[in-house]
């Protein structure tokens, strides 16, 4: 991932992440458009003025968050990817891992799924450019699966990948919008299933 000038530095400072974290819960509450740099700085603990020692504005709070949060995803899976041997036990962890992830950050999970969709087209850039190291993964492992003969060798690759985020992103965003009423992890079987094997008697 794509370092900012200055920003490796002031990752290793306990106060950047610590404003990171309120500005995940400041957000999730308020939404990114009321979620004012004062209320974020409130939630932290720290003066308004600390806040600027550390990002530009709220849109620069907003990436890095997705940034910090995005890395440790994909690390996480990555590490828990490592022991499968198949790129079908892979994919159904990826699933599994994202859903638990999430359903275990509900603050996180509003902001990922309805605050980060933001119509500011520069913005979006950005995001889809912290994106694109998860899309990788997920790329690597339909990769592995036709080079292993598991998936068939006329796969399209870009639009499985599509196929899989989009399906993924949109349960996670429903559970969301219905007020995370409901065991979002308990999906990952099923959604995994239908991933791999669609909607066939098998």
């Amino acid at each position: 991932m794509k370092e900012r000038e200055g920003q490796p530095v002031k990752r290793n400072k306990p106060k950047y992440h610590q404003i990171i974290d309120a500005a995940v819960v400041t957000i999730a509450e308020n939404g990114y458009h009321q979620a004012q740099v004062a209320k974020i700085a409130k939630q932290a603990g720290v003066a308004d003025g600390t806040i600027y020692l550390y990002f530009k504005n709220k849109e620069d709070i907003l990436i890095s968050l997705f940034q910090e949060k995005m890395g440790s995803f994909v690390k996480k899976i990555q590490e828990a990817l490592a022991g499968k041997n198949t790129a079908a036990e892979k994919l159904l962890l990826l699933v599994e891992h994202h859903f638990t992830m999430l359903a275990e950050d509900k603050h996180l999970a509003v902001v990922t799924q309805l605050e980060l969709r933001q119509s500011n087209k520069e913005l979006r850039m950005k995001i889809n450019e912290v994106l694109k190291h998860y899309l990788q993964l997920i790329d690597e492992i339909l990769k592995e699966g036709v080079e292993k003969k598991e998936f068939r060798s006329s796969l399209n690759i870009q639009l499985a990948r599509q196929m899989i985020f989009g399906t993924i992103d949109e349960t996670v965003t429903t559970w969301v919008m219905n007020e995370q009423k409901y065991d979002l992890p308990a999906l990952a079987p099923e959604v995994g299933d239908m991933l791999l094997n669609g909607f066939s008697v098998h």
